[in-house]
């Protein structure tokens, strides 16, 4: 028998024990802010599951230590799950640098886009770029991820535009779960932007999607969700209802890009359509988190992107009031938040939009796997789960981690068990 032995903990962060405690629920409202730890403590692993944990004190195997234990020491280090991050777009071919130019020269997201930047931009780079390298550069971001504490990752198309295009990322996405250590779930977005062949044509695309992409992703199993961009000078939501009929017919779960830029009926046209989540919500009033509120779909909140794009945060706060779910994610994608660090998020998560260190832990830990429909396996200390987890520096204490958001604070990471070397 082989394990891992992490003793002399400091903190050991996000600790659950059972159903009880919310193990593997979401944190809603008022209980975002409870953050269950253990200080001097120990945390055992055996065969890629959290096997015990407690108080140093109570630890079984501070005299007799299984056979082929590895043993770490993490006296002044705290211990976090890994994160579990629910909205990415790192499958994407190139970068969008010259746009972040014309941004600092006073032009704003929908004037890029309708320059042929934007989504077009990456379309056109991606549909150039063989799947072989699409690959290999989506690796390398994957990697990073892996290195910022992330474990459990969704990753969607939606730089294809054409149904080959999204195939090609779609079977990239698969790749990335079949051979990093990270777990994959995969979005299918095809209603990210009317591409330039059907300019003036949107309905026509619209068929499209309904009617060759999703049957041909689902053919492939090649997805497990199905997300649309319904927002202004996107997608309408007569066109989201069409979409989300399609997908639910060919056992995608839906999820929606919602609010970013206006109050686009997204939040209400997803909970309609039993959406997981409606993400982004910088747009959002009293009839939204009411609708929110009524429902078992989850606000995802993207706080890099309002960071890039500068724009006014989501209300988080009247979110946490209003008893909401609030998550965390960090929305790596080229043009509007090339980052994929969830410390960053976190810091603007507290800074911004006013969450505590507690909130945002949990929202980018135990929500982020609900919202991934991966809870009973991920996002908290559990007995039984995976073993997804990363030790720090030595630090003060967890706040540290939002407060010094600059700082390299991870020292080890664990995934399925495994210490990963990067």
């Amino acid at each position: 028998m082989s394990g891992i032995l992490i003793e002399n903990i400091k903190q050991l962060v996000q600790v659950r024990r059972g159903h009880q405690e919310g193990a593997s629920s979401a944190c809603s409202g008022k209980d975002l802010n409870t953050l269950p730890c253990i200080n001097n403590a120990w945390l055992y692993i055996k065969e890629g599951i959290i096997d015990d944990f407690g108080l140093m004190e109570t630890c079984p195997y501070k005299e007799d230590i299984p056979l082929g234990t590895r043993v770490i020491d993490a006296r002044g280090k705290c211990v976090f799950p890994s994160f579990c991050d629910c909205h990415t777009h790192i499958v994407y071919a190139g970068s969008r640098e010259k746009e972040f130019m014309d941004k600092i020269r006073g032009l704003s997201y929908r004037e890029i886009a309708a320059r042929g930047g934007g989504i077009l931009n990456s379309a056109r780079l991606l549909h150039q770029t063989s799947e072989e390298e699409l690959y290999r550069q989506s690796l390398v971001r994957a990697r990073e991820m892996i290195g910022f504490g992330t474990g459990a990752i969704e990753i969607k198309s939606g730089y294809g535009l054409t149904v080959e295009d999204e195939l090609k990322m779609l079977r990239v996405i698969r790749r990335i779960g079949e051979e990093t250590p990270l777990e994959v779930k995969a979005t299918f977005l095809g209603a990210h932007a009317v591409p330039e062949a059907y300019k003036g044509r949107q309905e026509a695309y619209v068929d499209l999607i309904v009617e060759e992409m999703i049957p041909k992703v689902a053919e492939e199993g090649l997805a497990q969700y199905a997300d649309v961009f319904c927002e202004t000078g996107f997608f309408t939501v007569k066109d989201t209802e069409r979409i989300f009929t399609a997908a639910l017919k060919h056992g995608l779960r839906p999820k929606v890009h919602a609010n970013q830029m206006d109050y686009s009926g997204g939040v209400q046209t997803g909970v309609n359509y039993g959406a997981i989540t409606v993400d982004h919500l910088e747009h959002t009033g009293s009839e939204e988190w009411d609708v929110l509120a009524a429902s078992d779909t989850m606000p995802v909140l993207l706080p890099g992107s309002t960071f890039f794009l500068e724009m006014e945060y989501a209300q988080a706060r009247e979110m946490i009031k209003r008893g909401l779910p609030v998550t965390l994610a960090t929305n790596y994608n080229p043009g509007s938040c090339p980052a994929g660090n969830m410390q960053f998020m976190m810091t603007l998560a507290c800074l911004k939009m006013k969450m505590t260190p507690e909130e945002a832990i949990n929202a980018a830990t135990l929500n982020g796997a609900h919202a991934m429909d991966l809870s009973s396996r991920f996002g908290s200390i559990t007995v039984g789960k995976t073993a997804n987890v990363f030790i720090t520096v030595p630090m003060p204490s967890y706040e540290y981690f939002a407060y010094a958001f600059t700082s390299p604070l991870i020292e080890t990471t664990i995934i399925n068990g495994k210490i990963i070397t990067l």
